[in-house]
């Protein structure tokens, strides 16, 4: 007897395609949404992309606080 047949390819793709559908609504559930009455994003929604915003730019910050001396003498002048 096979594991691998049309009663169970069958079942598993049943399971498959109801487990996207249920991934699909509990991500779009999780999505901060808009305010109706204000047309603005919920405090959720601005935490989050304020959160994201100072990430990148601590990143570039960062980076370009890291390019000083990339030939390994420690940042001096040549000549």
């Amino acid at each position: 007897m096979s594991i691998v047949n049309r009663r169970n390819a069958m079942v598993g793709w049943a399971v498959w395609t109801v487990g996207k559908q249920l991934a699909r609504r509990k991500a779009k559930a999780a999505v901060p949404t808009i305010d109706s009455e204000t047309r603005r994003p919920n405090r959720a929604a601005m935490v989050i992309a304020a959160a994201a915003a100072a990430a990148v730019g601590g990143l570039l910050f960062w980076r370009s606080r890291d390019d000083g001396g990339e030939d390994g003498d420690g940042g001096e002048p040549v000549g």
